[in-house]
């Protein structure tokens, strides 16, 4: 062997050194690398360890029973309010029911009263009529039944509060009377009743037939019927 060739292979001899050291610190880079991800792993697992309080079996075990409890305490309310719902309809149609009941029964009773005293009255016309049927009839016993049996009805009328309207020399009130005609009157107001034709009646406050009247008007020397009458004078 050469000197030089004993140069060029003392030479390699460091190169080849040096990839073996190359070689060498490959592992040591690969174990930093599995470290490196061991600890992400770690960390990792930390997070998600029962020892965070948001995933803590125990807190969510109590938060369940807590939500339960208030689903059951609103369920529970909420049939309550249903019940006082359902309750409370039932009250209100069984009042209706028996306000509809009691106005029908008063209305029958009125009726029954009416018809009871009207009864009276038509025995009483009956009797006058089988009287005047008689060819020996007294004519002052029939007047004097006739008038019996007119008092009774007047009694009826006042017991129910029936209103006789006989507005005789009275101002005409369209609200109660029915002006058949009108008259020239040098001695009555205008608008004065001056005859009634048919009396009226009213119950309370409540019309039940006009009074059908004649009402005067201005003097003018003219006869008859006919014209017009001021309602609101």
């Amino acid at each position: 062997m050469t000197d030089n060739q004993r140069q060029n292979t003392t030479e390699e001899q460091p190169e080849a050194h040096d990839g073996a050291g190359a070689t060498a610190k490959r592992p040591e880079q690969g174990q930093e690398a599995s470290g490196a991800v061991e600890g992400e792993l770690q960390d990792s697992g930390a997070a998600g360890s029962p020892d965070d309080g948001g995933d803590d079996p125990e807190t969510l075990r109590q938060r369940i029973e807590e939500l339960e409890s208030a689903l059951a305490d609103a369920e529970r309310k909420a049939e309550e309010n249903w019940d006082q719902v359902l309750r409370t309809r039932a009250e209100l149609e069984n009042a209706r029911r028996r306000a509809e009941k009691d106005v029908e029964q008063a209305r029958r009773q009125g009726l029954e009263k009416v018809c009871g005293d009207l009864l009276q009255v038509k025995d009483s016309l009956e009797m006058g009529v089988q009287a005047a049927e008689d060819t020996e009839a007294d004519r002052e016993k029939l007047l004097e039944g006739s008038q019996l049996t007119l008092k009774m009805l007047n009694q009826v009328f006042e017991r129910f509060e029936i209103e006789e309207l006989n507005p005789q020399g009275e101002r005409f009130n369209p609200d109660y009377h029915e002006a058949m005609a009108t008259q020239p009157s040098d001695e009555q107001e205008p608008n004065t009743v001056l005859h009634v034709v048919q009396k009226g009646y009213r119950l309370q406050e409540r019309l039940l037939r006009p009074a059908l009247v004649v009402v005067a008007k201005k003097g003018d020397g003219a006869a008859g019927s006919g014209g017009s009458i001021d309602e609101t004078a």
